[in-house]
């Protein structure tokens, strides 16, 4: 099946601090790819993978689960680990929780976490409806490119096929239960204005992991795809300067 455009994986072979970046759910590596470029610039090793059933087409995505992606992920930090001293992993949104879940199942491989908007519950109606309607409705249209910048499109799926859907709120909730077992560093930035993730999701992660260092950065001129939002540079900024931190030597510059 042809990818879509911005769609492909990317690997980064730099010196020995890698970051592994994970997309968002019904999205791509293309949410990703700049914040990618700006890691592989600073010297670091890379590896952007495109999690399976996504950046094709939705019914692709209808036959995958959760499992499926944490996978691809688990698979990405071991090639990454191979050539990397030190690891860091990056996440968006469904990225972030399989970035959490890394980091609850591989805490030796995992220096430190940069979240973005992450996700791990949600209260709204449709949760609750996922697990009989999925049953019924087979997908709905999608919630993809929110972005306050114009003009910028992230390569989403136009519908969100719902048994996909449900099997995430299955992990999100193993996710939220393990939070404790998070112990890494932890960089967690949220928007201001997300219309996907509901803000309760940052405070809950900051409260609910066992890390001891914690830093909590409000984005305020962007959505929820914020990597490609007005904030992405800032994002690029301070996430260099967290890997810096924890693994003083590995930015060059």
């Amino acid at each position: 099946m042809p990818l879509m455009p911005g769609a492909d994986p990317f690997s980064h072979a730099g010196g020995p601090v890698g970051a592994l970046l994970l997309h968002g759910f019904a999205g791509s590596p293309r949410s990703m790819r700049p914040w990618a470029d700006r890691l592989a610039t600073e010297g670091l090793s890379v590896e952007l993978p495109r999690l399976p059933g996504h950046g094709t087409r939705w019914q692709d995505m209808a036959v995958t689960r959760w499992e499926d992606w944490y996978a691809e992920a688990d698979r990405s930090l071991t090639l990454l680990r191979e050539r990397s001293a030190t690891t860091f992993v990056l996440g968006l949104a469904m990225g972030a929780t399989l970035a959490l879940r890394l980091a609850q199942q591989r805490p030796d491989d995992v220096a430190g976490l940069v979240l973005v908007n992450p996700w791990v519950r949600s209260h709204r109606r449709g949760r609750r409806l996922l697990p009989l309607g999925r049953l019924v409705v087979k997908s709905l249209p999608g919630n993809g490119n929110d972005i306050a910048r114009p003009g910028v499109d992230e390569g989403c799926y136009d519908r969100l096929p719902m048994q996909p859907a449900y099997s995430l709120v299955q992990a999100a909730s193993q996710v939220s239960a393990d939070l404790p077992r998070v112990v890494a560093p932890l960089l967690l930035l949220h928007s201001r204005h997300d219309h996907v993730v509901e803000p309760g999701n940052a405070a809950a992660i900051l409260s609910g992991v066992s890390s001891k260092d914690r830093t909590e950065v409000w984005l305020e001129n962007s959505f929820h795809v914020a990597t490609l939002d007005h904030d992405a540079t800032l994002i690029e900024s301070r996430s260099i300067e967290f890997v810096h931190r924890v693994a003083p030597g590995s930015v060059q510059g």
